[in-house]
């Protein structure tokens, strides 16, 4: 493959362990949960709330889990390059089940926010570790067919999240959603301590000195949690909470610029940095980090934008508002199973290349759908998207991961999915004020995209209304094929050509 060069390395990849099947089986449970945690909650909010009250904060359920997974990525990839992937996953397996239990527990909304902050600081270890562990376990030609059973356990659990979700609050009790974590979480764990093996590992020690002691950057740490949580709770919340030039966002960026360099700072005296500079620094990683956060950012408008199109615009049913917004599921993990039959022939980059081209185009092409259209339209872009997008991220992932060793491959895959991750806050926060700006414009300054929406669920609202809903959506999905024709710009003028994989 044009891709690899000859190279050699130490520890390239984690000798298999005993039972690779049941390793595989714990981390497709692990990202499972992961997965469904992320939107399960959504519809189970009238239940949550008529029984706990606390309607003002219930965001935050989604927010604070998002935040603790964000921004605790890097530091659970750095610690898993120090002390192996095992301790870490199972640290984070632990905590994210005892996080389930409180929530299960909670007496009032503000104990459920708090204990779904620590579902996600053990989500961010799954997350990251599972990623990781993958492709420890897997040579390089047989990353696809794992990356891709990944990829499927997580569009699915996605999707499947809010349905499962609104049955135990109908049918059984809100606090299900999070009692079904323990079974499933215990057996992964089981798995993951029964069957999984890695060599003990020393960092290596520098030229004619004893065996250097593992460090952890614990200052870095905290500075880069710090940081990341100011500046998420700023995205998150402004717009929303408070306006944008309001005091309380202001004040928020303003201490995010500086935590930012106190980071720097920090980063630089670190021996073992969380955030090493390396990151940025290799061409093959930023440009991997920048392209998928680009994907973060345009992947808003169909997982949050497109359901309220397809309810308030074409009129659909909730379920059925679903399934266009599903199909996607069906074409994504197919065609990242079979990408590597194309980066095999034309590498790593230019199969990206031709994946987020396909998708600049799709995204393109939604404003032009007739209104309001029938709902095989939408649905039909979606699984043309899902397919480019296949095309496009899984080449990425498995490229990258290939052309690090054994003791950077948490922090790299850590530093992706950081990218990708803040690229969706972004996103959510940009393309709201950009649909609500286009709804002030068409309706004369009244209402935002939920009031509107919810004056539509209620009959009250005249059709001109819908045609502004879909103006909103149509200038939002423009933004987002602005930001794949950015990943595009990208890997074509940072990413090398080939990427300088490792040889195994």
């Amino acid at each position: 493959m044009g891709d690899i060069r000859p190279a050699t390395r130490e520890d390239a990849r984690a000798a298999a362990p005993h039972g690779r099947r049941a390793v595989v089986a714990a981390l497709m449970l692990s990202m499972a949960l992961a997965a469904l945690d992320s939107t399960v909650v959504s519809t189970a909010v009238p239940q949550i709330v008529g029984d706990l009250g606390g309607f003002s904060v219930f965001s935050w359920l989604f927010s604070g889990y998002l935040l603790a997974v964000t921004v605790t990525l890097p530091v659970y990839g750095k610690l898993s390059d120090t002390f192996g992937r095992k301790p870490v996953l199972v640290a984070g397996a632990a905590l994210f089940l005892l996080g389930s239990l409180l929530c299960a527990l909670a007496w009032n909304m503000g104990a459920l926010i708090a204990f779904r902050v620590v579902q996600g600081l053990g989500g961010g270890a799954l997350q990251g570790t599972v990623q990781t562990l993958a492709a420890d376990l897997y040579p390089l030609k047989e990353r696809p067919k794992i990356q891709s059973k990944l990829s499927t356990v997580w569009a699915v659990s996605a999707v499947a999240g809010p349905g499962l979700g609104g049955i135990l609050a109908a049918y059984a009790d809100w606090r299900w959603i999070f009692l079904v974590n323990l079974p499933i979480g215990a057996v992964a764990l089981w798995l993951i301590v029964r069957h999984l093996h890695e060599p003990r590992r020393e960092p290596a020690p520098a030229a004619g000195s004893a065996p250097a002691r593992a460090r952890v950057d614990w200052a870095g740490a905290l500075a880069v949690f710090a940081c990341g949580g100011v500046l998420l709770i700023a995205l998150v919340q402004g717009g929303v909470a408070w306006p944008w030039l309001s005091w309380p966002s202001l004040a928020l960026f303003g201490t995010g610029l500086v935590l930012s360099g106190l980071v720097v700072a920090v980063e630089r005296r670190a021996a073992a940095p969380i955030i090493p500079g390396w990151v940025w620094r290799r061409r093959t990683i930023a440009a991997v980090n920048l392209a998928l956060g680009a994907l973060g950012l345009l992947m808003v408008a169909p997982t949050v934008f497109l359901p309220t199109y397809a309810q308030s615009v074409l009129g659909l049913e909730p379920v059925t508002a679903g399934f266009v917004l599903s199909v996607w599921t069906l074409s994504w993990p197919l065609s990242a199973a079979l990408s590597q039959h194309v980066y095999r022939r034309i590498g790593f980059r230019d199969t990206a290349l031709l994946g987020i081209g396909a998708a600049t185009l799709i995204l393109f092409a939604f404003p032009f759908l007739p209104y309001p259209g029938a709902a095989w339209q939408p649905a039909l872009l979606m699984l043309l998207l899902g397919a480019a997008l296949g095309l496009f991220q899984l080449p990425l992932l498995v490229g990258v991961q290939s052309t690090v060793g054994w003791s950077e491959r948490g922090t790299t895959t850590a530093s992706v999915l950081f990218c990708r991750q803040t690229g969706q806050t972004i996103g959510a926060s940009v393309f709201g004020a950009v649909a609500n700006g286009v709804l002030a414009a068409r309706l004369g300054g009244a209402g935002d995209l939920d009031s509107v929406t919810r004056a539509l669920d209620a009959g009250t609202a005249p059709d001109a209304t819908r045609h502004a809903i879909a103006s909103a959506v149509h200038a939002v999905y423009l933004g987002a094929a602005c930001a794949a024709a950015l990943a595009f710009l990208v890997l074509l003028c940072v990413a090398p050509r080939r990427f300088p994989v490792l040889t195994e």
